[in-house]
Order: C-alpha cells, then sequence, then structure tokens
C-alpha cells in the first residue's frame, strides 16, 4: 500500500499537505455540471526547502547552502578521490599545486582591488589582513611543497580552467559586473564599495568549500596516520587558522552587504554561485592520468554492458508522497455535503468532502497501528550478527499480506472513486522532485555513450502520476512499474490494477526485467536506488544498493538482519585505495553492504559524473 504512512508515519499527513498548498497560494477548484475542473499551479510553486532560512544565518552560509550541490559534485571529482585514498600520481598533484599558485597570485589581486574600493576603515585593515595573509602563503609555498620533491623553479602557465576562474575574479573586482558602472566611472563610496562587496561575493565560496573538502577529507585521511602521502595538503584546508580565514571573508561580507538592495544581493548571489561552479570546472580539469572508481558509466563499453537504473519513486525522487497528493486531489474536487449526487450517466458519485477526510483519517490511523505492529513483529526476530539475506526476506513476507489487506480497504472505501485523470496529470507535471533527481535521470537517459535501461519501481497507486512527472521534464524513455486507476470517461472508478504492493512484489517486478535482459550476450550492472523498507530486497539483490534520505525504520530492520549501511564517498575511497591498476572495480550483489547518500548530487557524480 502506498500509504505515505510506510514511510514517514508521523509527517506527511492530509495536513501537513493541505498546509503546504495553502501556504504557497491558494487551491481554487471550480465545479461545472458537477465535474471537477481543478488548477494546480500551487504545486509548482512548491519548493524543495519549504523551510524558511533563519534571519540570523549569514548571508554567505544562506547562499553556500542553497548551493551545496555544487560541493558534492566537486568533492566527487576524480581528482579529490584519487588524492584522498592517496593512490593520486605525485605528477598530477604536482600540476594541481602549481595552478594553486596561480590562484594565491588571483586572490592577492583581488584582495588588493577589493581593498581600495571598500570605503570603512576596519574593512579595509581586514581586507589588507588576508591579502597579507594569502602573500605569506605564497611566501613559504616552496617549503610547503617539499616533501613531495616538487620542483617549481620554472613559470607554469596557468591551464585553461584555472585561466577562467582568474579572468573571472578579476573582472569583477574591477567593476566589471552587470549593473555596475564602468572602474572609471565609480565615484561615489557606496558604488566602490559595492564592488568591493561583489568582489569578496566571488571570493568567499572558494575558501568556505577548501574548509568543506577539507573536513571531509581529514576524517578519511587520519585513519591511515601520518602515512599518507598528501596529509598535509589536507590537513591545511582542515586547521583552525584556515577555517578562521574564513569566517573572517564572510563577515567581512555580511558588513557589506548590509547596504545592498535586493537586487544587488541577486547579483551577488550569482557571482557566488558562478564562483562555485568555476572551482568545481578547476578539480574536473585537473589531468588524472590513472583509472580511479569514478564516474562509473565510463568504465562501461556499450558493446559490452547494460546499465540498468532501477528507483524507487515515493520519497525517493519526491518530496512528498504520491498517496497524499491523490488523496488531496480526491478531498479538495469532491461536492460539499449538500452537493452529493447519485451516479448517473456520465457521472461517478463521490462522497462529500468532510466524508472523505473522515474517512481517509480512519483508514490512515489504522494503516499507522497495523504497520507499526508489523514492524514490532518483524523485528520480534531474534537478531543476527552476520547478514542473512533469508531470513530477512522470510521476515518481510509478513508485510505482503498487511499491504493487500490495507490497500482493500482503500479501494473499498471509495476514498479514490471519481477522480479525475486530467487532474492527476496536471498534478503530475507540477510534482516537487528532490533536488537533483529530474537532472539525474534526464542526463542518464538520453547520454548516447551508455547502454542504459532506467525502470521505476513503485507502490503508488496511480502509474499516471509518475509518467505524467516524468514526462514534463522530457523523459519518454523511462519504464514504469506500479499500480494503475481504472477509469470510465476518465473518471476513476475507485478499484485500483494491482500490480506492485509489497517488497516481495517489488522484488518479483527487479527479477523479472532481469530476466527479461539476460536474453543479450550484454553483461548487466546493476543499480537500485531507494529509501524504504519496502526496497529493502530490491537494494540487496542490486549489484550496487544506494539508499537515499535517512529512513529510521530501514536501517533499523535492515540492521536487524546483518545489513550494513555504508556512506557511499567513504567506500568509493576504500575502492579507489584498494585498485590495482588494470584489474575491474568490482561490485556484489548480495554482499549485505548498501551504499548511503544524502543527496541526488552524490547518486548523479558517482554514476555519470560531475
Amino acid at each position: 500500500m502506498l500509504l505515505f504512512f510506510f514511510k514517514k508515519p508521523n509527517f506527511f499527513s492530509i495536513k501537513f499537505i493541505k498546509n503546504t498548498i495553502r501556504s504557497t497560494s491558494t487551491l481554487y477548484i471550480q465545479h461545472q455540471n458537477q465535474k471537477p475542473i481543478s488548477i494546480f499551479s500551487t504545486f509548482s510553486s512548491m519548493s524543495t526547502t519549504s523551510k524558511s532560512p533563519n534571519e540570523e544565518e549569514s548571508t554567505a552560509k544562506r547562499f553556500w547552502d542553497k548551493f551545496s550541490k555544487e560541493s558534492i559534485l566537486t568533492l566527487y571529482t576524480p581528482f579529490l578521490v584519487s588524492l584522498a585514498s592517496g593512490s593520486l600520481k605525485l605528477e598530477t598533484f604536482s600540476h594541481y599545486i602549481s595552478q594553486d599558485v596561480h590562484f594565491y597570485k588571483c586572490f592577492a589581486q583581488a584582495y588588493e582591488l577589493a581593498e581600495e574600493r571598500a570605503d570603512d576603515d576596519d574593512v579595509k585593515v581586514s581586507i589588507n589582513e588576508l591579502r597579507k595573509r594569502v602573500l605569506k602563503e605564497l611566501k613559504h609555498h616552496g617549503s610547503f611543497v617539499q616533501e613531495w620533491g616538487l620542483d617549481f623553479s620554472k613559470e607554469t602557465t596557468p591551464s585553461a580552467a584555472t585561466t577562467k576562474y582568474m579572468n573571472f575574479l578579476l573582472a569583477t573586482a574591477s567593476g566589471k559586473v552587470e549593473g555596475v558602472k564602468g572602474p572609471g566611472e565609480l565615484a561615489t563610496p557606496f558604488e566602490k564599495t559595492k564592488v568591493a562587496a561583489y568582489t569578496l561575493g566571488a571570493m568567499a565560496p572558494s575558501m568556505r568549500l577548501y574548509v568543506f573538502l577539507g573536513k571531509e577529507l581529514k576524517s578519511l585521511v587520519d585513519a591511515n596516520g601520518d602515512d599518507h602521502p598528501y596529509k598535509k595538503w589536507i590537513d591545511k584546508y582542515s586547521s583552525e587558522v584556515y577555517q578562521a580565514a574564513m569566517l573572517q571573508i564572510e563577515d567581512l561580507l555580511e558588513k557589506l552587504s548590509v547596504s545592498l538592495t535586493g537586487e544587488e544581493l541577486d547579483t551577488m548571489e550569482k557571482l557566488y554561485h558562478q564562483a562555485l561552479k568555476l572551482e568545481k570546472e578547476f578539480y574536473l580539469a585537473q589531468p588524472v592520468d590513472q583509472q580511479t572508481v569514478l564516474p562509473l558509466s565510463k568504465q562501461l563499453i556499450p558493446s559490452e554492458h547494460r546499465l540498468m537504473i532501477f528507483s524507487d519513486f515515493d520519497l525517493t525522487c519526491t518530496v512528498v508522497d504520491s498517496s497524499a497528493i491523490l488523496a488531496e486531489i480526491a478531498i479538495v474536487t469532491a461536492p460539499k455535503a449538500d452537493q452529493s449526487q447519485p451516479e448517473s450517466e456520465g457521472q461517478i458519485a463521490r462522497m462529500s468532502s468532510a466524508d472523505l477526510r473522515n474517512t481517509w483519517e480512519v483508514l490512515s490511523k489504522q494503516y499507522t497501528e497495523e504497520y507499526e505492529q508489523c514492524t514490532e513483529s518483524i523485528l520480534a526476530n531474534e537478531k543476527v550478527e552476520d547478514f542473512n539475506y533469508e531470513r530477512l526476506k522470510n521476515a518481510l513476507e509478513q508485510l505482503l499480506e498487511f499491504e493487500r489487506r490495507a490497500n482493500m480497504r482503500v479501494i473499498e472505501s471509495n476514498v479514490l472513486k471519481g477522480l479525475n485523470i486530467e487532474d492527476i496529470k496536471r498534478a503530475g507535471e507540477r510534482l516537487i522532485l528532490h533536488d537533483g533527481c529530474m537532472g539525474f535521470f534526464q542526463n542518464i537517459t538520453k547520454n548516447e555513450n551508455l547502454n542504459v535501461n532506467v525502470h521505476v519501481l513503485s507502490y503508488c497507486w496511480c502509474a499516471d502520476l509518475i509518467r505524467s512527472a516524468f514526462s514534463s521534464g522530457g523523459i519518454q524513455s523511462m519504464h514504469i512499474h506500479a499500480n494503475e486507476f481504472e477509469y470510465e470517461n476518465s473518471l476513476s472508478t475507485g478499484e485500483i490494477i494491482k500490480k506492485v504492493e509489497s517488497p516481495i512484489d517489488k522484488l518479483q517486478a527487479f527479477t523479472d526485467i532481469l530476466k527479461d535482459s539476460d536474453q543479450s550476450d550484454k553483461k548487466n550492472l546493476t543499480i537500485y536506488i531507494g529509501d524504504s523498507v519496502g526496497d529493502l530486497l530490491c537494494l540487496l539483490e542490486a549489484d550496487i544498493g544506494i539508499v537515499i534520505g535517512s529512513s529510521s525504520s530501514l536501517r533499523k530492520i535492515g540492521s536487524h538482519f546483518g545489513v550494513s549501511f555504508v556512506p557511499l564517498f567513504p567506500a568509493l575511497i576504500k575502492k579507489q585505495k584498494e585498485h590495482v591498476d588494470g584489474s575491474d572495480f568490482s561490485w556484489k550483489a548480495l554482499s549485505g553492504v548498501l551504499y548511503t547518500v544524502s543527496s541526488w548530487a552524490e547518486v548523479h557524480s558517482f554514476i555519470i559524473g560531475s
């Protein structure tokens, strides 16, 4: 059963959905000849970042949080994965360090220009301190790299990616920004200070990115003691001294942002984002002359391999569970109590909105109580130390009859009776997916260099909602395996054509798809992406199972039967470290290990690349 309580029993309620809709704009439903005509424009205004920003949070931190995807894509670059593993070739690192020298020189110059523009004496002093810090770094750069035996006696040429970033930063520091007067026309102190603010806005993300990378890599490197060849580089950017410099530039940025208008803050935000993207391009441009664990797609030869991508839909892809959307459509399009009419030709009789809401609440409460009882029953099994797939599978069979009973209650209640397919499709078109989800599927399905099949396995009652969601993003080549509504004259009869109701059904669909694909001479590599207990068996059966999100029930039940949940990035570092040139990066199904990620950016970086 797709009831939203299966995944988030204490959060995704009809009350939450309705309040979310009303908080963005008013949903108007007009009725013409008792047939619902809906306007679902509100779905398009819902945001994946529905939480309002903390007023005390700094401008720089808000920008960083908004564009966090870029930092993840940077972390998952072949250069940094190889560096973190300790396997990065010295000549590659030498090239990187030589480019870093050009960055330092550019930063020093940009600080100098920002100091000239600033009107406040204290700000000038702080900028000057930051500039002196950079000059000191340049002065001691030679001694810093001595332990690697690198020779920088000859001046190196900036690479294309380095030049692109330098040009961007110096152009910003010179006032060559849209909406800013030419450098020679900056007459007032405010105009000059605004350029200084823009300059720091283009520099601040680099500082925070390096701190982020340093912290992410430090915990992995510390496990090797002092043996890691690039420990000194990582220690530098994870140090308190570097973090203090980062906070200093962000504090300055906050002071300089106070007098900016909303439009000017938007300009600064664009500069901040552009700087992050240029940093990512810089790391991607590093010439890594060795085999790396990512991106996975580059290890596959289309004539020999087929990449099979499987994904759950609700809360794996979506921000809101589809059952909540379908229930709310039913409730807001239903007639009022005094408008209920018997079924007539071309129409389907429906309950009033009040009766629908009451019925839904009863169904939801019953489902939640029985699900909790079922979970307790599963966890009553003796806990195992070592992964035991068969015992897990047998335990999850308890969910089969439970889900079927729950679905039958929904059908018999008639709460889904009379929904217009056009309403469902419109809701699907405006359904908000997690950041990066649509982009991943767009890129993977349109990648001409890959032999790939993409399948969605879902408990969703209405596959039309899923089809509409992805077709709105121009994706037509996905295979949808879900339940279907039964319709009469474009209105749902309340019946569900049941295809996928439980973890066992998902596993059967997964197995059947692979059997059909095995008839070719291609070697399959299977990846399953999911977020709930219903995905657990498929996640384990796949060559690579990726858990997105933080479902406590999934981890609790999985761990009870010996499943290990390992963050994806450290797992890739370990695999890169253990890799021997010339061999394949092997992935093993039913290993009992699942890889966890916090966002679709990680999935994208791992499979497709940054």
